[in-house]
């Protein structure tokens, strides 16, 4: 029996009846052991519990046949467990709208409303994603409300990491403050100097308000929706006035004002598939936007900018490094650099760590590969989903007809 000793593997390892063990994987671990052939990994009570050589047996096996295993994937900025339906009002909870009391609402916290047993988490969770952003979506104002990182593991507070704010500041929703893009920085510079008031009346932020913005300007994250170069610049030059932690959503033109944010150290969530023009906003879009980005020392994520489509994530980082950005870190932005960015858990695999793990059929920036066993807190999950239930029962077997109205 051989054994890694970098990775403090035990001589003798007997497994429970919780044991699952997942042999002969190309394992990425996305950390400083890097990439490891033929490995097999033993996965005890949701726990990593050795990786190596093993001649051991489990209650579960599962044969990678020397296919690629990562950690669970990041979903990007999503609303999952936030939306089934867009067109049913009441099956959508992310957004704010019609409020009567105050201009602006970073109180507004979705993870009030979250669910897991939301559809769309299993869809998204059997192509091999672990995680997303919780995001709050564009309502009536600038800002849309705080969200989190959260776990698709099935749990009602499976939250990690920094509050978010989301803040909308693209020409698109300038429509709702005024008509006018300058009038998202009036206000968000309104709401900053309500927070210096002790007496009087605040003009943008109810007393809640004001106690959660001050709370995420002490702890937590900006997330500014802009995708044109002269928005984003905005974003980097409000976030120095006011000294805080920034991100920048959609960033379609990052790459003009790239060493702008790399100086300012405010990473991007860009869409690796947006290549034409899809608005006004967007003018400078190409598909090396990624890797011009990353050239300049700007951390970079991905999201498909769809929560019922996150799936296309993992094609728009493989695209970004078709068109030049270096595998290991679309690799890393799709696994443990969300979490590592917003001080969430360590998402890598090593020993001890929390068994979240996929199995694929080929590479997993690949187009044409699957996910073919996903583990969450070191269970083996179904890999079935509505929309597979959905394809079995209307799936027509004969012209005419589709199966379910077919009489038995």
């Amino acid at each position: 029996m051989r054994f890694l000793a970098v990775l403090g593997l035990l001589l003798s390892i007997e497994a429970t009846a919780e044991s699952l063990l997942i042999a002969n994987a190309e394992l990425h671990t996305l950390n400083e052991i890097g990439v490891i052939k033929n490995a097999d990994i033993l996965i005890n009570e949701g726990i990593v519990e050795a990786i190596g050589d093993l001649e051991l047996s489990a209650d579960r096996i599962i044969d990678a046949a020397g296919m690629p295993v990562t950690p669970t994937l990041f979903a990007g900025v999503t609303s999952h467990g936030l939306t089934e339906v867009g067109a049913v009002s009441e099956s959508v909870d992310g957004r704010l709208s019609e409020v009567a009391v105050g201009n602006l609402h970073p109180e507004f916290d979705v993870k009030r409303a979250y669910t897991p047993h939301s559809s769309l988490i299993n869809v998204t969770r059997i192509e091999g994603f672990g995680h997303a952003l919780l995001a709050a979506s564009s309502g009536d104002s600038s800002v849309s409300g705080t969200g989190s990182m959260v776990d698709f593991d099935g749990g009602y507070e499976s939250f990690s990491g920094k509050s978010v704010l989301y803040i909308d500041v693209d020409g698109r929703s300038s429509r709702k403050v005024g008509g006018s893009r300058a009038a998202h920085w009036m206000e968000l510079d309104g709401a900053m100097a309500d927070l210096a008031k002790r007496d009087g009346v605040r003009e943008y932020l109810s007393d809640a308000g004001s106690d959660a913005l001050k709370r995420l300007k002490r702890s937590g994250f900006f997330v500014f929706d802009a995708y044109r170069a002269a928005d984003i610049r905005q974003v980097i030059a409000f976030a120095e006035k006011h000294d805080i932690k920034a991100m920048v959503h959609g960033a379609t033109e990052a790459w003009i004002v790239a060493d702008e944010l790399a100086e300012a150290g405010i990473p991007i969530i860009v869409d690796g598939l947006s290549n034409l023009p899809s608005s006004f906003d967007s003018i400078g879009a190409r598909l090396d936007n990624a890797a011009l980005s990353h050239k300049a020392g700007v951390p970079v994520l991905f999201s498909s900018g769809e929560t019922h489509n996150a799936r296309k994530i993992r094609q728009g980082a493989g695209t970004a490094v078709a068109h030049g950005l270096p595998y290991d870190d679309a690799l890393r932005a799709l696994t443990t650099l969300p979490s590592e960015l917003l001080d969430g858990p360590d998402r890598s695999v090593r020993v001890g760590s929390t068994a979240n793990l996929t199995v694929w059929s080929g590479d997993p920036l690949e187009v044409t590969s699957y996910a073919t066993s996903v583990i969450i807190d070191g269970k083996k999950i179904p890999m079935v989903s509505r929309q597979q239930l959905l394809l079995e029962r209307y799936l027509p077997q004969d012209q005419g007809q589709g199966r379910a109205y077919i009489k038995p």
